[in-house]
């Protein structure tokens, strides 16, 4: 008999369903729905210029009607049902916490809290916490130096216990009124499995691993008297989060009946423990030892594997080093870009006054320039700093500006920092011994924008392969679905049958790689300059030598 699974793949704005017959792999059906409430389901303030909010009702109606799409879609294939499917797996955005009563009820769904921002769930790009996250830092560097070593060297304003302390700070009556918080990716399987106990939610070790600081050798989460020293209530709440956390492709527990109607699914289908959408992409798009999956959306994240038995390193400015966290017997390795699509999606909206309709003709233009033909540099900051310099108080810049600087100059120079940007966290993986044998692009940009991945070949030097599917996080999702119900003993087998890439490989053009040296050499110095506290350069050269590299890309051309 065939049978199927289901990922469930939750992004920045929007959630996506995908059934895959595990026999072939074969993709049977999409659906996508885009998130209610605020602008494309993100709330933001006017008040507060770093504030991100979603409605965690708003992730649950937007999955049944992707999974309802999705299951029509596959009912056109013959002999098709959706009682066949077995497993369910499920990824989200994270650090996304949000805070829930003793019934595992978001406080948002509370008449008190219906209209309090947060009482929401707190996005992955909710930087509010900027000062906590310093706190935080500052406290693990004095008395707990290993947390920050297995997290990059500093704790960020986009992880777990930053927005905790800041909801704690900003708004007591709701981090009182919550007796519990739960990440997104934990939130969606207990939902599905009817769990009303946030003590029995099985917890995701992708989340808790990278975000909340834990690890199984000092106990699991900061211990008490480390919390207590930033707050004594953070060190009564840790009583009521968890001790184990989980991989994916764990049974995380069964659909419950309710959940199962309302998705048009079997009861008692096996769910999977949650995992970030990163890092199940990573799993969709083939990850191994050796490669590093970006999964490009908004933000980017890069993901790679080391055996458990390898000693890794720790690595400054990376998102953590998790056992587990990815593939099992694996170390999980994390970095990426605070933003990448969501500068592309800025420039078209707030400066040209577009909507993203518009990016496609922007590359058309773009593409007409040769390296360094712009005269423009800039640097990828527009929503801070993941890695490698951990700094969300950091903006972006666009060096070199005349008045001949047409849009298609600007958005080639935006794509260009975003792979500068790309090209540091390399470095810094390269320079603690992490060896790259691979580097696999997925997301709808990679998969959309031949210019986008040309131009990241030319800059980091390195051929891009491109993942065979266009949903890969939710492949990937699909992946620990099967595997929590048993159709795969391990993802090993479930990779080799699901993954694939496009015939396309973007390859390095040698005279565009001996530009970008150059250019690229000149964003390290900004980036030093305006990232690194103590550094002192005298930039007086950057933008006479912005225009020597491109009289000879106008000299190049006119010699074509």
């Amino acid at each position: 008999m065939k049978d199927f699974s289901l990922g469930l793949d939750f992004g920045s704005n929007s959630a996506r369903a995908l059934v895959i017959e595990n026999a072939t792999g074969k993709e049977f059906g999409v659906g996508v729905r885009t998130y209610a409430g605020g602008a494309e389901g993100v709330i933001n303030s006017e008040h507060e210029r770093d504030l991100a909010r979603q409605e965690p009702q708003a992730y649950l109606d937007a999955m049944v009607e992707a999974t309802r799409q999705a299951l029509a879609a596959a009912a056109q294939h013959p002999g098709f049902d959706a009682a066949q499917i077995t497993g369910i797996g499920v990824d989200t955005t994270g650090s996304t916490p949000l805070p829930v009563d003793a019934r595992s009820q978001p406080l948002s769904n509370l008449p008190q809290f219906k209209d309090n921002l947060n009482a929401k769930a707190w996005m992955w790009k909710d930087h509010t916490s900027t000062a906590e996250a310093l706190a935080i830092t500052a406290a693990a560097a004095k008395t707990r130096p290993q947390y920050l070593r297995k997290c990059g060297g500093a704790y960020s304003s986009e992880w777990f216990w930053a927005k905790i302390w800041r909801c704690l700070n900003a708004a007591p009556e709701v981090f009182d009124a919550a007796h519990s918080w739960v990440e997104f990716c934990d939130f969606i399987p207990a939902e599905l499995a009817g769990i009303a106990d946030p003590a029995k939610i099985k917890r995701s070790v992708c989340a808790a691993g990278h975000k909340a600081m834990f690890n199984a050798s000092w106990g699991g989460l900061p211990d008490a008297e480390f919390l207590k020293g930033l707050h004594p209530k953070l060190a009564a709440l840790r009583a009521r989060l968890y001790d184990q956390a989980y991989p994916a492709g764990e049974l995380a527990g069964r659909l419950c009946p309710a959940w199962a109607d309302k998705l048009g699914l079997k009861a008692e289908t096996a769910i999977s423990v949650g995992a970030f959408d990163a890092h199940l992409g990573a799993v969709g798009a083939g990850v191994k030892q050796g490669s590093l999956a970006k999964i490009v959306g908004t933000s980017t994240c890069d993901i790679m594997v080391a055996p458990l038995a390898d000693q890794v390193p720790d690595i400054e400015g990376v998102c953590g080093i998790v056992a587990e966290s990815v593939l099992p017997g694996h170390h999980g390795i994390e970095a990426g870009q605070s933003a990448v699509g969501d500068i592309f999606k800025w420039f078209a909206v707030e400066v040209l006054h577009e909507d993203v309709s518009v990016l496609p003709k922007m590359e058309s233009e773009a593409a007409k320039l040769l390296p360094g033909e712009s005269g423009l540099l800039a640097l990828d900051w527009e929503n801070g700093n993941r890695c490698v310099l951990v700094d969300q108080r950091l903006s972006g810049l666009i060096l070199g500006l005349n008045l001949r600087t047409g849009r298609e100059k600007i958005y080639r120079a935006l794509l260009e920092a975003t792979a500068f940007g790309a090209r540091k966290i390399i470095d810094q993986l390269a320079a603690s011994g992490v060896e790259i044998h691979e580097l696999i692009c997925c997301g709808g940009i990679a998969e959309k924008s031949a210019l986008f991945n040309q131009l990241y070949a030319d800059i980091l030097n390195r051929d891009i392969k491109i993942s065979g599917s266009s949903q890969t996080c939710a492949l990937g999702a699909a992946m620990a679905g099967a595997v929590a119900a048993g159709a795969f003993a391990s993802f090993a087998p479930a990779q080799e049958r699901f993954c694939a890439f496009k015939d396309k490989v973007y390859k390095p053009i040698p005279a565009h790689v001996a530009v970008y040296d150059r250019l690229y050499a000149l964003y390290s110095e900004l980036h030093d300059g305006f990232g690194r506290k103590g550094s002192h350069f005298d930039h007086y050269n950057v933008m006479k030598d912005l225009l020597a590299i491109q009289d000879d890309a106008l000299k190049a051309k006119r010699g074509r």
